[in-house]
């Protein structure tokens, strides 16, 4: 296939971001079925999500062929050390983008929104404009939260790339004071910011926050969290 067709390029990079996409929905989808007692239609969810997966692979060997491996065993190591290290070379690249762009933007948008969008909305239907501006203040809150995890995505692939070209080996500093992650989805809690819309005021030390409290972004709980460690290469 040529991809030196933009066109084509465009169309399959697409296509890869639908399939992914469609794989993670089914499989919420399927997390909804069996909460809600249905493992038959769980299971319909499941199997579709694997099927949308393996179309999505089928795309992303297109538009990266240099990571296809036909034969592992007829590679040498320095050849295995090449596709590895382009894998985190796009792993760095995604997550910085989503870090350093994609997360600030979308936050600053939700904020414009959250803003011009109650007001309008106020002159009409108060309930409405209630719902929308909490929304859209929520959806600022989480794009601003995952800054930070997209940034220490992006570190631990570095540093995991360092060690893989022989710099040392991959592991974690010293706690940072105060701050703890979700082993679940790698949320950050940061005392300095707190989580106001759990009511966990700016200065709130995590070990003073309820029991009962849950991880903003996954819903997981509190014991879920462990002191947080900056990715680091350690030396050999």
């Amino acid at each position: 296939m040529d991809l030196s067709k933009p066109g084509t390029l465009a169309n399959l990079e697409a296509a890869f971001g639908g399939e992914s996409m469609a794989n993670r929905k089914y499989l919420f989808f399927a997390d909804v079925a069996r909460q809600l007692g249905n493992p038959e239609l769980a299971k319909l969810f499941r199997d579709t999500a694997a099927q949308e997966t393996e179309h999505a692979f089928a795309h992303f060997r297109l538009l990266h062929p240099e990571l296809v491996v036909a034969d592992p065993a007829a590679l040498s190591e320095a050849e295995k050390q090449t596709v590895l290290s382009r894998c985190l070379e796009l792993a760095i690249e995604g997550e910085t983008y989503e870090y350093t762009t994609m997360y600030p933007e979308f936050a600053a948008q939700a904020r414009t929104d959250r803003d011009g969008g109650a007001e309008a909305e106020f002159n009409e239907q108060i309930a409405e404009s209630a719902e929308h501006a909490g929304i859209f203040r929520r959806a600022a809150s989480n794009f601003g939260r995952l800054t930070p995890i997209e940034h220490h995505h992006a570190d631990r692939y570095t540093v995991a790339l360092e060690a893989l070209q022989g710099q040392g080996t991959a592991g974690g500093g010293e706690p940072v004071a105060g701050q703890w992650i979700c082993k679940v989805c790698s949320m950050i809690y940061d005392p300095a910011i707190g989580d106001l819309d759990s009511g966990i005021v700016a200065g709130t030390p995590f070990e003073a926050i309820p029991d009962d409290w849950s991880c903003p972004i996954c819903g997981t709980r509190k014991a879920n969290f462990i002191p947080y460690r900056e990715p680091a290469l350690l030396a050999v």
